[in-house]
């Protein structure tokens, strides 16, 4: 690190002083201990590794004792989501914040959840550890070092080869109107020690006060529904948005940026599918001719900037990332009829479940369409139903993985028949039919493929 950087981090060390003062007075997320992500499936797809490892890979990976790193885990809830996430797998948390970091520790032990340990640490300091990590997330803390890439490099050392990290940034244009409320409050003096009540409550009579048609209130306060929420929740949204210390916006070429600097490589946004830039226009197959010639030769960074110019919605810019990687496996789409003869399927682990089973069931029983995207709809902008014969091959997956030859005879045999011809269905028939369907579902990643 050069030493322009080691001043940067020198010189934040005083604003770090002020976030472990806020977050030790109000430690994040306000959740009580009890609270628990109970069949939250599309949180679990979100966080579980799997998902980012195929992404990459294209292997499912088996999380038993695999060591995952919460970096940033306040007060513990990632971390207990994290856990859920990926069964088997031992969680890391650290923090900077002391009572963040005690009430993780209670959490653990009020879930009664095992593999988990706590320390409170700067994360720039994370090899103090002595642990190299299958998965790191760092959530909601990067945009608040005051060197992001200095955190990226620090989180990247302690990576393990085919390790993957999470980590998000606030995006600068959709939080604008919010930047432009803290520089206020800066200038205001309420951000001159770490805030706690009085600052939040000289927050809240300001934008009770002003007028409605007010531009900051209309397009911070008013937009985001606070007067209408209970005081405590109120006063957490304040502090994590008017009173953040610290916080800053970034971009999709800042992103890239940093990437770059900590020789990291991007595997995908995390709501990859919430970033098709195709999705913005009326007609996708009629565009202007400048933009049909431009986005054909846009990178994947170009079009996630344009992306974000065009319709600024998300408030992170969420990613998943590792290490250079020269030897990429071959994706699905480029797979022989050979591969495909020797798939093995697995259902993601988050559709496993016995509720997505029962109503599959159902649907198979009442001959009804059965939608497989109903818990998990991050990579879908539109349900995904199938009909209740086609999706019936896939029932054995909720027992276990199954070769592609088990589901084409299961298919076969609830399908003797052509509808239109009554002809017997033949093997081959069967097969394309099955191919079909699993190459449509592992699109979402609703169903995992591997070549025996």
């Amino acid at each position: 690190m050069d030493a322009e950087r080691e001043l940067g981090m020198t010189v934040g060390l005083s604003e770090q002083e002020k976030i472990r003062q806020q977050f030790d007075a109000e430690p994040y997320p306000r959740i009580p201990l009890e609270g628990f992500p109970k069949d939250d499936f599309e949180r679990f797809f979100q966080n579980s590794l799997v998902t980012p490892y195929y992404l990459h890979h294209h292997h499912v990976i088996d999380m038993q004792d695999r060591l995952i790193l919460d970096a940033g885990c306040g007060s513990g809830y990632k971390a207990v989501v994290l856990a859920a996430a990926n069964p088997g797998a031992k969680i890391i948390g650290v923090d900077l914040s002391e009572q963040s970091v005690k009430l993780a520790r209670q959490r653990f032990e009020f879930h009664q959840l095992a593999g988990g340990e706590f320390h409170q640490l700067s994360l720039y300091d994370i090899k103090q550890l002595g642990l190299e990590f299958d998965y790191i997330s760092c959530d909601e803390t990067l945009y608040l070092l005051p060197d992001p890439v200095a955190g990226l490099e620090a989180l990247k050392s302690v990576l393990k080869p085919k390790g993957i990290l999470r980590a998000n940034l606030h995006s600068k244009y959709q939080r604008a109107r919010l930047y432009q409320a803290q520089e206020l409050f800066k200038f205001m003096g309420l951000l001159d020690e770490s805030p706690g009540e009085f600052e939040a409550e000289v927050v809240l009579e300001t934008m009770n006060s002003l007028k409605p048609a007010t531009q900051l209130k209309e397009e911070t306060w008013q937009q985001m529904r606070i007067s209408n929420l209970e005081l405590e929740k109120m006063r957490e949204l304040i502090a994590t948005n008017f009173l953040l210390v610290g916080d800053k916006g970034y971009s999709i070429l800042d992103l890239f940026d940093m990437l770059e600097q900590a020789n990291l490589e991007l595997i995908s946004m995390v709501n990859w599918r919430q970033w098709e830039i195709m999705d913005l226009f009326k007609d996708a197959d009629n565009l202007p001719a400048f933009w049909d010639l431009s986005l054909a030769e846009a990178s994947l960074r170009d079009r996630l900037h344009v992306f974000e110019l065009l319709h600024p919605v998300h408030r992170l810019l969420d990613f998943w990332c590792t290490h250079p990687d020269m030897d990429q496996a071959i994706s699905v789409s480029d797979w022989s009829e050979a591969d495909w003869r020797r798939v093995v399927a697995h259902l993601h682990p988050h559709l496993q479940n016995q509720i997505l089973k029962e109503s599959l069931l159902s649907a198979i029983e009442r001959a009804k369409p059965f939608e497989i995207s109903q818990q998990v709809k991050l990579p879908t902008n539109s349900p995904i139903v199938l009909e209740a014969n086609l999706a019936a091959c896939l029932l054995p997956l909720w027992e276990s993985p199954q070769p592609i030859a088990v589901l084409v005879e299961r298919y076969q045999r609830s399908n003797p028949v052509d509808p239109v011809t009554l002809e017997p269905i033949g093997t081959e028939a069967a097969f394309t039919t099955v191919k079909d369907l699993l190459r449509r579902l592992e699109i979402y990643l609703y169903v995992l493929l591997e070549r025996s």
